[in-house]
């Protein structure tokens, strides 16, 4: 009889988590959120608190963010027969075409015209089999303008709030981004990097540590379950990338220094990992690289990400640089030391 290797069973990522430690707010600063930091050479762990990466982070670091940046993707609209509604945008299609989630659309009909906020129209083109909508903009050269206008923060599923204000709350749009997001096109904020703030940033340059950029828009597929037992059998989703080609030449040169590239998130760890796979890389493109134990990493020697969600494609990266038992047991430990999980909680520094 076979027996299945513990790293390819979803079973085997499964950890107990309060509900109470699920975070619903963002840390009263960035940088106080705590920091457990994991040796990836003595495989011990160690508490600190995020402004300590200062000084935890070795002389040959080099510091990897995802500069991509959230649209404020949630829309409280209403049909012109006042019925009121809620739309969740999850995936550009092209300019001014959007599918979309929307909460109370039984009703809706095809070419119906759609009303968000005081000025957004769109008409509901298409219902989709899984039972979303296309929606299409009446102006869609200035929907990102019109969208930072009328739109709320895209929080994930897991922040679920007492009122309909506070998961409105527009003090979201500021702290469900990072501080370095520059290109729009995400529906879910690179959660690893909101613990960061400028003076953060500034410190660390001050120090020579080189820090650059790249992008992934990070999609709603983040938040997908596995669904089957063999995790190896699970349908990852597709996410654009775009990085600077002086980027890439600058990075392939720090790796024959010998410097030891840290990645800031699982997103930065899925585009530099796709392009160092591809014969001749492409530098802009789409990725549904699926990182599972065990994974030769062939650029990465770091990582800073947050704590994750139960049996997730998230904590399956994470197990594949330190292992999944030792990763486990780090997670034990966080739940002991009530550390925060998940998109507004604490963050762990492996390296």
């Amino acid at each position: 009889m076979n027996i299945l290797n513990p790293d390819w069973t979803l079973g085997s990522y499964d950890f107990f988590l309060p509900p109470h430690l699920i975070a619903q707010h963002p840390a009263s600063q960035r940088d106080l959120s705590k920091l457990m930091y994991l040796s990836l050479e003595r495989h011990n762990y160690s508490h600190y608190r995020f402004d300590d990466i200062l000084h935890l982070l070795p002389n040959d670091t080099v510091l990897v963010l995802n500069n991509t940046k959230v649209l404020p993707t949630k829309l409280l609209g209403k049909r012109m027969s006042g019925a009121v509604l809620e739309a969740l945008l999850t995936r550009e299609i092209e300019k001014g075409k959007w599918e979309a989630l929307i909460k109370k659309a039984k009703k809706i009909k095809s070419g119906e015209t759609l009303l968000f906020g005081k000025t957004l129209k769109a008409q509901a083109t298409e219902r989709l089999d899984d039972g979303s909508w296309v929606l299409s903009f009446e102006e869609p050269t200035h929907l990102s303008e019109s969208l930072e206008m009328e739109g709320y923060a895209p929080l994930p599923p897991y922040i679920s709030r007492k009122t309909e204000d506070e998961l409105t709350s527009l003090s979201d749009k500021e702290r469900y981004q990072t501080v370095y997001a520059k290109k729009q096109g995400a529906v879910a904020a690179p959660t690893a990097g909101l613990h960061f703030t400028n003076g953060i940033l500034a410190k660390l340059t001050e120090r020579k540590i080189p820090i650059e950029e790249l992008t992934l828009h990070v999609g709603r597929g983040t938040f997908e379950p596995v669904k089957v037992d063999d995790p190896r059998r699970h349908q990852m989703h597709e996410e654009r990338y775009e990085i600077d080609a002086d980027v890439w030449r600058r990075l392939n040169h720090y790796q024959k220094e010998g410097r030891r590239i840290v990645a800031v998130g699982t997103t930065v760890v899925r585009v530099l990992e796709t392009l160092a796979r591809q014969e001749e890389p492409k530098l802009s493109g789409t990725t549904q690289i699926f990182i599972y134990p065990p994974f030769e990493f062939k650029m990465i020697k770091g990582l800073l990400t947050n704590f994750h969600l139960p049996k997730s494609t998230l904590l399956m990266l994470v197990a594949s640089l330190c292992g999944r038992q030792r990763l486990l047991s780090c997670y034990e430990g966080a739940v002991r030391g009530k550390y925060r999980f998940f998109s507004y909680g604490d963050c762990m520094l492996l390296i």
